[in-house]
């Protein structure tokens, strides 16, 4: 079996961290910056998914220049190290012991992706990665079927763990299981609105899920 995360809000601390980037972006470009609540709606969605989402009178050239801002703005030296949740290194270092594989789907770039893994020393440690920038954005399945052919996984042999209901929506999309997590951007109705088998408080409430006993 391979257990696939989404990123952010599931295994990385990083929500605050996409608002104050997102506001700085909308700042330095004169934008109207959309509420909080809105863009941590958006977190889990490929970037130029998410800024058409949040400023949709911008066309296709403006949301790449947007997103070149953005971008900038996240990777900032001036801004703290997105560190992951508490106790989701020691989960994923169970489920490594337990014998399963494990993956990532994000909604990040892969250069995002590959330098946060860079930076917490990640960068071999999972089976298989996907990012929105080099297939579709969720709740579109390709990341996960891109997943399963890499890896020879069966939807029997997949569970997704997510924050948003994005991430839910692509599992349910590729015919996979899911599990939410309560602690991210949507809470746990939006998440109970897709049918995952469980919705967890903390990551390490993971390790009593039956499915991931072995």
């Amino acid at each position: 079996m391979i257990v696939i995360f989404d990123w952010d809000g599931t295994l990385c601390d990083s929500i605050d961290h996409i608002v104050d980037a997102m506001r700085d972006t909308a700042a330095e470009l004169s934008l109207e910056s959309p509420p909080e609540e809105e863009i941590r709606n958006i977190v889990g969605l490929g970037l130029p998914e998410a800024l058409a989402r949040l400023f949709p009178r911008l066309d296709d050239a403006d949301i790449t220049s947007v997103a070149a801002a953005y971008s900038r703005h996240f990777s900032s030296p001036d801004r703290a190290p997105s560190r992951l949740f508490d106790g989701a290194m020691d989960t994923l270092l169970a489920l490594r012991a337990r014998g399963l594989e494990l993956g990532v789907a994000t909604g990040k770039s892969r250069k995002g992706l590959d330098r946060v893994l860079a930076g917490l020393g990640l960068s071999e440690f999972f089976e298989a990665t996907r990012c929105a920038d080099e297939t579709h954005s969720k709740p579109h399945p390709r990341m996960l079927h891109e997943i399963m052919t890499v890896r020879s996984k069966s939807v029997d042999e997949v569970l997704v763990i997510g924050d948003s209901e994005y991430d839910l929506e692509m599992a349910s999309n590729a015919g996979v299981r899911s599990v939410g997590v309560s602690f991210g951007v949507h809470d746990s109705e939006r998440l109970a609105a897709h049918q995952p088998m469980a919705i967890v408080d903390t990551l390490p409430q993971l390790l009593d899920l039956t499915v991931l006993r072995r």
